[in-house]
């Protein structure tokens, strides 16, 4: 397939809203694709060349970019500023720019994609130089439409408004004419997170039947629970139950091949490098050839022993200073799950199978603790258990179902969380994602945003709809680091995927990439925003009205960042719900 092809699919795409069209539009090209090019379109679908778990990032910011365009087109890199000031969009002004310039090639995606790949991996000294020589390359060869998404790829700014769920709708919608093998494909995704991969396997397979393992240094998208408010309605939920303390820490995975270790992130980022005490932790005391062992990272004073806050915790993901840091503050991963063992996957073992051969192969040592566990089948246990944990500073309980498999990348009720009560009758906090900022008033002014919305992921419309606009109760130094990180993921208008009232509307629009925790009195109804908003007309026809308000959050206020989640892993819209609905009970 020619690029300039998969160009005219990519226009497509951005030229639509509606997730059904997208979805059509991805199987018609999926269709057209060679089996050999299939895995890598999806990756340039995504903005990448690799998979997320791999870390292969370009490294080009919008001024090497403008050089690049600059290079390929044989213009001046002050005309390409000028253009861009105009157009706000990178991919917009190479196309500008290319529009009288006769291009002399027409590439293929495998060509592109080969470039962009080398473009990505150089490093080391004068590799800004090769890349931008790389690129300017495949601008000056592409025809303007194709250099139009050809430069948005290394910037991250494709904005073509689908999710990862959408592309296994369309892999489904190219086999079966509909989504119901998307349940199927989504299994596998979770057990091997690469998208390019799934593509590849479900176009080769004729059958619709096909078996994805995991593998020993590729992450397994990490379970999650879902939420109760007490021991009486966990035990009515699912009976006899192991519980566990919730450890207020950040949950790694940890690969372990020979003499090798791996740790990734619940977003999928290998962090390895970020914490050697826990590397050098699970080849001392993890007796076996091979495993992916799971649990949480908490951070301790070595002097006292006393397990430190999050915020204390998470100063470990660092970059810089990383073997200092591990010295000042040290970690312990207390692990919780055993997926994989020397050739034997346990994904689909129950509960009590993985805890017995975890116990098997963690030795005793300092670094790596089995979570302590109690088998119960009361709620007067349970809560026992659950105020001894908060009394100890501990986030609340999890109760795991014996007989459970372990749900890779979904939420059941084979883990149920259940967290200590605050003031107000809302009793957890909410994963939300910023979507927008308002510029500042007053003292404000100089941070340069007075206050931010945020929203949650509802699931059924693939898209991000509004709870709140905070702009209270953050330090000076929160204002300042939400502005520092908003900045880089400016969006030129509203980001398709944001479903957000015109009262809502923000001064800044930003990518969905920050997780913020939010605490507040309760949920409540509110008709300007969108969460769960029901519209419909008029008794007239002749308008649209709001039928049901959406849901809100009261007095929201920023708890902490959370870097170790992803917009994909922040509270949804049905939780979201769950939560308003033990709200009403109490």
């Amino acid at each position: 397939m020619t690029f300039k092809r998969l160009a005219e699919y990519f226009h497509k795409l951005e030229n639509t809203t509606l997730r059904n069209q997208m979805t059509e539009i991805l199987a018609e090209l999926f269709k057209e694709a060679p089996q050999n090019e299939i895995g890598k379109i999806v990756y340039l679908l995504q903005g990448r060349v690799a998979p997320l778990y791999e870390a292969v990032e370009f490294g080009l910011a919008d001024k090497m970019i403008i050089r690049a365009i600059a290079d390929g087109l044989k213009v001046d890199s002050q005309k390409v500023t000028r253009v861009f000031k105009e157009s706000g969009d990178l991919g917009k002004t190479a196309e500008k720019l290319k529009a009288n310039v006769k291009t002399k090639h027409n590439l293929n995606v495998l060509q592109v994609f080969g470039t962009l790949h080398k473009t990505a991996l150089a490093g080391g000294e004068g590799s800004q130089d090769v890349k931008i020589k790389l690129l300017g390359s495949l601008i000056r060869d592409l025809d303007s439409l194709s250099v139009r998404y050809l430069v948005r790829i290394p910037v991250a700014k494709l904005r073509l408004g689908f999710s990862d769920m959408t592309i296994l709708d369309a892999l489904s919608w190219m086999k079966a004419g509909s989504k119901k093998l998307r349940p199927q494909f989504e299994k596998a995704y979770n057990v091997r997170p690469d998208l390019g991969l799934i593509a590849e396997t479900v176009k080769r397979h004729k059958e619709n039947n096909f078996n994805i393992e995991p593998r020993v240094g590729i992450p397994i998208l990490m379970a999650r629970a879902e939420r109760m408010g007490s021991g009486e309605e966990i035990i009515d939920k699912i009976g006899r139950c192991a519980v566990e303390p919730k450890y207020d820490g950040f949950r790694l995975q940890g690969h372990k091949m020979g003499n090798k270790v791996e740790l990734f992130s619940r977003n999928l980022e290998n962090v390895t490098h970020m914490y050697p005490d826990i590397v050098q932790g699970i080849k001392k005391q993890v007796k076996t050839k091979e495993a992916i062992i799971e649990g949480e990272a908490v951070a301790y004073n070595p002097q006292t022993g006393e397990y430190l806050p999050f915020q204390e915790t998470v100063q470990r993901k660092r970059k810089y200073n990383i073997e200092a840091k591990a010295k000042e503050i040290p970690l312990k991963l207390f692990a919780f799950e055993l997926l994989y063992q020397t050739g034997k996957n346990l994904i689909m073992s129950e509960y009590v199978e993985r805890r017995k051969q975890l116990e098997k192969i963690v030795a005793r040592g300092e670094v790596i603790l089995i979570a302590q566990e109690e088998v119960i089948d009361t709620p007067k246990r349970l809560e026992a258990i659950f105020l001894d944990t908060v009394s100890r500073g501990l986030e609340g309980v999890m109760a795991k179902k014996l007989d459970g498999i372990y749900r890779a990348g979904s939420r059941d009720f084979n883990w149920i969380k259940y967290k200590r009560s605050y003031a107000g009758k809302l009793d957890d906090t909410v994963d939300a994602v910023v979507m927008g900022y308002d510029f500042g008033q007053g003292k404000r002014t100089a941070f340069g945003i007075g206050d931010f919305l945020i929203g949650v992921f509802d699931e059924k419309l693939e898209k991000y709809v509004s709870i709140a606009k905070i702009g209270t109760g953050l330090t000076d130094e929160e204002w300042k680091e939400i502005k520092i990180r908003s900045e880089k993921l400016k969006a030129p208008e509203k980001p398709k995927n944001y479903e957000v009232d015109k009262i809502m509307g923000c001064d800044v629009w930003i990518t969905p990439k920050i997780v913020v925790e939010i605490r507040a009195d309760e949920i409540t109804r509110s008709p300007v925003h969108t969460a769960g908003r029901i519209m419909g007309p008029t008794k007239t026809g002749s308008a649209i009205e709001v039928k049901e308000a959406g849901l809100a959050l009261r007095f929201p206020r920023l708890e902490r960042f959370r870097d170790d989640k992803n917009p994909t892993d922040a509270t949804t819209l049905g939780e979201l719900k769950k939560m308003l609905h033990r709200q009403m009970k109490k």
